[in-house]
């Protein structure tokens, strides 16, 4: 401890110089611990499973040939809708397509869509937020006012309208997106810098001289990120039906790019004959966001509570 800190007037009178100043950083004390992290887990095998299944997700999008050897775009006409067997997971669509194929490559182009979003939503919202809660007065309520219009908005409908502007395409489906989510990552990051502002170890930093970017840099973005990084795995989900939802509607990429929402779009023609190519990829939907919201319902809570 340096005499200067020690013998600061401003540090002395609030007792808080050291741990700001010179103490050690919250980061850390909160390394996760590999065998805590799996005991964890272990515990709680439908996290496990949910973890699984995004990880195999996330391979398939980047990796889909580990999983699907078989061309998502070549068809043979003689294997048209066959059911789903062990030559064809997911059966085959009017064309012999392979409809296994389809959805493991779709994942590239949808998780695509969905990172582009979320990354959207995050800087963002995340950024008006913070500009809010910490510079306050009238920018924070020119700023809330925005957001408040944004917010009475239902979000498809921005979507719809959004992208109808922008038109057509997978990137312009994720942007569109990633606007209609951008209040809700607003208000929770403003909400969280206005908590941490008013802390004492930041009153005691300024106090201490410390400039603003330091102590915003330092001490608040750091600790209020967590609720913002937990919204962004929920928003993950949220996002991914979205996304599916304008590619249903034929926003998306055109045929025969096989994102999720233009293959289920594609096989409700044939619900009578072929349930498969509506009900599989439908599966795979629902399934990566069920496993993104309780990865994410496990962060905000059960993580927080163990740590």
């Amino acid at each position: 401890m340096s005499q200067s800190l020690v013998d600061d007037p401003a540090e002395a009178a609030l007792g808080l110089a050291r741990p700001v100043e010179t103490g050690p950083e919250p980061g850390p004390g909160r390394r996760v611990d590999p065998r805590r992290l799996l005991r964890f887990l272990l515990r709680r095998p439908g996290l496990l499973l949910s973890v699984i299944v995004l990880v195999l997700v996330v391979l398939a999008s980047f990796r889909p040939e580990l999983f699907a050897s078989q061309d998502p775009l070549k068809g043979v006409p003689s294997q048209n809708f066959r059911g789903p067997s062990g030559s064809h997971w997911f059966g085959t669509d009017e064309l012999g397509r392979d409809v296994f194929s389809r959805v493991v490559h779709g994942a590239q182009l949808s998780l695509k869509a969905t990172l582009i979003a979320v990354l959207v939503a995050f800087v963002v919202g995340g950024l008006l937020g913070v500009v809010a809660g910490f510079v306050g007065r009238w920018v924070d309520d020119v700023l809330m006012r925005f957001v408040d219009v944004l917010l009475s908005i239902p979000a498809l409908f921005m979507s719809l309208a959004l992208v109808t502007a922008l038109g057509y395409g997978t990137v312009k489906v994720a942007v569109a997106v990633g606007i209609a989510s951008v209040a809700a990552f607003a208000r929770v990051a403003r909400a969280e810098v206005l908590r941490v502002r008013q802390a004492v170890f930041v009153e005691a930093s300024r106090a201490s001289g410390a400039r603003w970017y330091s102590v915003l840099a330092r001490h608040v973005l750091p600790n209020a990120a967590g609720p913002v990084i937990v919204l962004a795995t929920l928003d993950f989900g949220s996002s991914i039906l979205a996304v599916s939802a304008l590619s249903f509607l034929g926003y998306g990429a055109p045929p025969p790019a096989p994102e999720w929402g233009t293959l289920i779009s594609d096989g409700r023609n044939y619900l009578a004959n072929a349930w498969w190519l509506t009900a599989l990829p439908g599966l795979a939907i629902a399934a990566t966001v069920l496993a993104t919201n309780r990865i994410a319902r496990a962060l905000d809570g059960e993580w927080a509570r163990q740590r």
